[in-house]
């Protein structure tokens, strides 16, 4: 996300969206993770002692979650980001110095997914919507179809994903089968789990988007198998007019609130 850390065109929807949200009298939460090229004295993040402390287990280890917060007075935000010395004290983010895909990417990714659903009930703050942006947050859905759905945090919680073209980032690298297997070692079933396949960028999709409710197409040149697998299981699609279409998201966002928005 803008500032901290730009890759992506991700990074600028992730950070103008919040706001715009905001401002249509929203309340949002957002949560990253404290990659080691985030520049902790310069953005000013500061550990929050009250939520962190959990361990979060993948792959039938703990390993402890550590919540870091920093603000963005000019749109009067706040950005939760979730560290871990194992899988986030390094200096690049999916790739080592050799470009070389991270073989604990997977691992990396459930630690994310499972501990950003985990911060949220700490904060004891009840979404109406959970909207995921790109890969790395590929588990979330069905993490909250499966895992939580029964948990009073995510009461008739909807699921949005942004789809952005991610290609060529992620490459024909792969999460690997591994993916799935760990989600399942704790959480859910192996069939449930099942759907996230080789680990693939499209598997992973795949997967996600088995458990999502609405798709958003915020990007050119989208992968046409992800895009025929939506079509296929006749997913909602919502199609901004472009990154700023604000009214189309507050929409969105709108039809699925418990509670009245105040403009």
């Amino acid at each position: 996300m803008s500032p901290f850390l730009e890759i992506s065109k991700i990074s600028e929807i992730t950070r103008q969206l919040p706001q715009a949200m905001q401002e249509k009298g929203f309340e949002i939460r957002i949560l990253m993770p404290r990659f080691g090229n985030i520049n902790e004295r310069r953005n000013r993040l500061h550990e929050v002692i009250r939520l962190s402390g959990m361990n979060i287990v993948v792959d039938n280890n703990d390993n402890p979650l550590i919540i870091k917060v920093a603000s963005l007075p000019a749109a009067r935000m706040q950005v939760y980001f979730l560290d871990n010395e194992e899988y986030f004290q390094r200096k690049k983010v999916f790739r080592d110095e050799n470009g070389s895909f991270f073989e604990d990417n997977n691992e990396r990714s459930l630690f994310f997914c499972k501990g950003a659903l985990e911060t949220v009930k700490k904060l004891g703050w009840s979404p109406d919507v959970v909207h995921c942006h790109g890969w790395f947050s590929a588990m979330v859905p069905m993490y909250l179809k499966k895992v939580f759905h029964d948990d009073p945090t995510f009461k008739d919680v909807k699921v949005i994903y942004s789809l952005f073209n991610e290609d060529a980032d992620f490459g024909q690298d792969t999460l690997t089968s591994k993916y799935a297997e760990m989600a399942a070692q704790e959480d859910v079933s192996a069939d449930d789990a099942a759907v996230y396949g080789s680990g693939s960028y499209v598997d992973i999709y795949k997967g996600a988007l088995s458990y999502t409710d609405v798709v958003v197409k915020a990007d050119d040149n989208l992968n046409a198998e992800v895009l025929k697998f939506v079509d296929d299981n006749n997913i909602r699609v919502v199609t901004p007019e472009s990154s700023d279409d604000y009214e189309s998201y507050a929409a969105l966002y709108e039809e699925f609130s418990s509670v009245e928005v105040e403009a």
